[in-house]
């Protein structure tokens, strides 16, 4: 940090958030940084003159008797203010240490501090944009840096300093290209990071060598692709020695076990891979499902010359095959392989866009932020892929915008840059191919498949591939999505696109004038239709609302609104006629060829918008078309503190195993393994295999792990929680509350709870939060913590005292192995809810049939999740964990066996909660 600027790192540790309450400190800690380097450090204990509350004492380590003796603030206060003269003041979250201080020296009768700011929290933002964590505790351990005694002020104030000194260092790295817009951006930051960005641009201005490694694009510097490996020719050939299996095992696992059901899983992939054929295996936890499937992939692969197609349900699921398990089978096999992860379109960076959006000023803070970590992360991501980046508030609404929705790209010269389309290349030359179902579903919508020549498939999750059937074969309209989009265009007047058209028009001759403006005319037609239609939702939608008014967010079958469908049908006539009037204006301009280059450009964006107006009103009118509610459930989302905004237009088929069938391996050319850990259910064997459409032909295998396997694992029923169908939800989840606080200390942490409805989740949090009772613990909650449920796990397994708080998604389909994971609390049974509209129309075609719709498919569903949910308890022979279930159903329904016969064989025992307390505390602690 060579700029002659020396920086006063400032830690504050308080009573509390508010100095004007009477809040004080209890303890500063400052370091002064010169040119690159900690020079000297000041620390104090200082008196508040009010007892310490319990939960700062837990969490700082410092007691009231550690204060009694230290001056009070007033007494250190002018020698403070001296330390801070001529610095530049850093912290860690500056609005909450700055703040604070200024008030102590007003209340000290010094005069008010001025001059620069650094907020680490905000640079590190943008120079790691892709941290797990911004907490200092958390990126202090990303940097290597020691922080053993977090929430103890020098020792915080020094680890910023040495985070300060780190950051200053990476951003002098960063390309040119890269500075000069974290500069010119810069002023609209909440701390002075701009004269920092300029010091470190001067400084690689003044640097005689040149850069290499990066590709220059209108500005935007990015790194040099990597050159695509060759597939290798290995003779490979299959174990199927018992002998030679166990030799590759041993080279894949440390420590190794013998698993006979892996092996047989093994033989059973490979043969059909071989055959050509069709296979389901469920295969239970235990028994090494992912290498059972991955290593007959592999080596059928190598020796047909063509890939293999992974599918697992979530992106996080592809992440760890390609994180942890190719490594194994690398290990197991002596032989690099080439594996490809290949996401959907919608993951990756669409750079036209995002250089459009450079290219403009007028933003948000939030947007300012989200942008200079994107140009930062451009300048060192290898895959393009947004979900790398670690944004919060608006910056994740800001992405929304910069992802790609189409496969094409407009600039010539992006061809070779473009992050999806470089994915496809590496699949089209890998040996293994790992994907998602939602990406295997939207080839089948192509004219050029992704996965064309393929040596075999394997279905992970399989069960899972009947939600993303019916996800990709969903209609969605959002409402901010198509103001966004047909807002592009302008009203008559407003100076936007049509305005433009018109200009164009009248300058060209083509197609005239008086043409355009007509044109412009049918737009601000259809823009009324729509604005009455919405508005006719709106009313709607708050008359139905008026029996549930504490309910914010809301759904309706959208045959509740079948009174509006003629005005909604009516508004997305009018936009087609728009739509095709357009389009026939348009085509002799672009055939003409005699336009200036400008002109072309806004052509290319006319025609762009054009083509994303059109998908807007295909989906309208699919919704309110004759066909709308065919063989579908649709229904309307909104939450009532924030309509039309909030407003959401759902439809999906009831009906997917024709569409699954014809995206898996339609001709036959390839082998294709179904696996699930949940593909049976007792008595009901074919409950997903028909879902899949998979033929009655059809094995289905089950693989089983030991029964010792288990043995680490108890389940227990609470048995006198309070009845969740005879009492206020509000009791209920007080109940839940103080259930999950004992189950938490007497484990020590480590617990995901579980939850059907994310209101009911929200509330159980808060009213833990404001208990303070785990103010020792760190709590995580789906919906209420930044983070996509990738980063909420990452988190939870980071901290060993730590709480995550879960709905659908954690119920499967996420590993925490070992001592990361002590206990699962199940605060309800996993049913589907009754009003769900999809629910409600596959129940209807159960009815039709003459079937019991809860028998046939309510409780089997619940059933499966709530196994689901226990397989993320035990996850090897070492593991220990407890599967506590809060819903007493489970002990007074008749159907409550069929959800304990579907676990594997644990202890199962029916206890008081406080017995339960008693028992894991005694269980935990011999652990120990």
């Amino acid at each position: 940090m060579m700029d002659g600027k020396r920086y006063a790192v400032v830690d504050l540790e308080t009573t509390g958030h508010s100095p004007k309450s009477g809040d004080r400190m209890i303890e500063i800690g400052m370091a002064l940084v010169e040119n690159g380097a900690v020079t000297k450090t000041y620390s104090t204990f200082l008196n508040p003159g009010r007892k310490i509350p319990a939960f700062i004492s837990s969490l700082t380590g410092i007691r009231d008797q550690d204060v009694a003796g230290a001056p009070l603030f007033e007494d250190r206060a002018a020698e403070i203010r001296e330390w801070l003269e001529g610095c530049v003041f850093v912290a860690h979250n500056v609005s909450f240490d700055l703040p604070f201080l200024q008030h102590e020296f007003r209340r000290a009768g010094l005069p008010k501090w001025s001059g620069e700011t650094v907020d680490t929290v905000e640079l590190a933002k943008i120079i790691r944009p892709s941290a797990a964590s911004f907490k200092l505790q958390d990126i202090s351990a990303e940097f290597g840096i020691s922080l053993e005694n977090a929430h103890r002020a020098i020792e915080d104030a020094k680890a910023t300093a040495e985070l300060l000194i780190r950051l200053q260092k990476e951003t002098i790295r960063l390309p040119e290209p890269t500075l000069s817009i974290l500069h010119k951006r810069s002023f609209r930051l909440k701390s002075d990071l701009s004269s920092l960005f300029y010091g470190a641009l001067k400084k690689k201005r003044s640097q005689a060598t040149g850069e290499g490694g990066y590709r220059i694009w209108k500005g935007i510097a990015m790194k040099e692709p990597v050159p695509q490996k060759n597939r290798i020719n290995a003779d490979i050939v299959y174990p199927e020695d018992p002998h030679e299996k166990e030799s590759l095992f041993r080279n894949a696992f440390e420590p190794y076990e013998e698993r006979p059901a892996q092996s047989a899983m093994m033989d059973a992939v490979y043969r059909t891979l071989e055959s050509k054929s069709e296979f389901a295996a469920e295969a239970a936890t235990g028994i090494g499902k992912t290498f059972a499937y991955l290593l007959p992939a592999a080596v059928h692969a190598l020796r047909e010359g063509k890939p293999a197609v992974i599918s697992t349900y979530t992106n996080h699921l592809t992440e760890q095959i390609i994180g942890r398990d190719m490594e194994k089978v690398e290990r197991a096999l002596g032989v690099p392989l080439l594996s490809a992860l290949l996401k959907g379109v919608g993951h990756y960076i669409d750079l036209e866009r995002f250089a459009g959006i450079l290219a403009a000023t007028d933003e948000s803070y939030d947007e300012t932020l989200a942008i200079l970590q994107v140009v930062v992360w451009l300048s060192g991501t290898e895959t393009g892929d947004l979900e790398e980046l670690n944004v919060s508030g608006g910056g994740g609404l800001f992405l929304d915008k910069i992802r790609k929705y189409r496969a094409a790209v407009r600039d010539g010269e992006l061809e070779k840059l473009d992050f999806y389309l470089r994915s496809l290349n590496c699949a089209r030359n890998a040996d293994l191919i790992i994907t998602n179902h939602a990406m295997l579903l939207s080839a089948q919508d192509r004219n050029h498949s992704p996965f064309p020549h393929l040596s075999g498939m394997v279905i992970d999750e399989a069960h899972q591939f009947i939600t993303a059937a019916r996800s990709h074969a969903e209609t969605l309209f959002s409402y901010t999505d198509f103001k966004y989009t047909l807002g592009q265009m302008g009203r008559s007047g407003e100076g936007l696109l049509q305005d433009r058209f018109v200009s164009l028009a009248r300058k060209t001759g083509i197609p005239g004038e008086r043409e355009a403006v007509r044109a412009g005319e049918m737009y601000d037609r259809a823009m009324d239709a729509f604005d009455h239609a919405f508005e006719g939702i709106q009313m709607l939608i708050q008359t139905l609302g008026e029996d549930r008014p504490h309910e914010q967010k809301r759904t309706y079958a959208l045959a509740d609104l079948e009174q509006l469908i003629p005005l909604c049908r009516e508004a997305g006539e009018q936009l087609y006629a728009y739509l095709d009037k357009v389009t026939e204006l348009t085509s002799p301009l672009v055939s003409a060829g005699r336009i200036e280059p400008e002109e072309a450009r806004f052509l290319s964006e006319w025609q762009h918008w054009i083509r994303e107006i059109r998908l807007q009103a295909a989906g309208w009118m699919e919704l309110f078309g004759p066909s709308g509610l065919d063989d579908a459930a649709a229904w309307i989302e909104a939450d009532m503190r924030s309509i039309p905004g909030s407003l959401k237009i759902v439809r999906q088929p009831a009906d997917v195993s024709g569409m699954i069938r014809k995206a898996v391996n339609p001709d036959g050319q390839f082998g294709v393994i179904w696996t699930s850990g949940t593909l049976s259910l007792p008595g009901r064997e074919r409950f997903i295999a028909d879902q899949i459409g998979l033929p009655g032909a059809v094995e289905i295998r089950k693989f089983t792990a030991p029964p010792e396997f288990y043995r680490g694992a108890k389940m227990f029923i609470v048995s006198d929680m309070p009845d969740i169908l005879n009492v206020p939800q509000q009791e209920y989840i007080e109940s839940v509350a103080d259930a999950v606080v004992q189950a938490v200390i007497a484990t020590g942490g480590r617990c995901f709870v579980l939850f059907t409805s994310h209101d009911m989740l929200r509330k159980t949090y808060e009213l833990i939060v404001d208990s303070e009772l785990l103010a020792e613990y760190m709590l995580i909650a789906q919906g209420i913590t930044p983070g996509s449920r990738m980063r909420l796990l990452k988190s939870f397994q980071r901290f060993s005292h730590s709480v995550l708080f879960g709905t659908d998604s954690f119920w499967e389909g996420v590993d925490a192995p070992g001592d990361a994971l002590a206990a699962v609390i199940v605060v309800r049974l996993p049913f589907s809810s009754p009003e769900n509209p999809l629910f409600k129309a596959r129940a209807a075609k159960v009815a039709a049939s003459g079937k019991n719709p809860f028998q046939e498919l309510s409780l089997p569903e619940a059933i499966i999740k709530f196994r689901q949910g226990f397989g993320r308890l035990i996850r090897s022979t070492s593991d220990r964990g407890a599967y506590i279930v809060l819903d007493r159903r489970i002990e007074k329904k008749s159907y409550g066996g069929e959800f304990i016969r579907a676990l594997p064989p644990v202890p199962v025992k029916k206890v008081g909660l406080g017995d339960m307390v008693i028992e894991l505390e005694s269980w935990y602690n011999d652990e120990v």
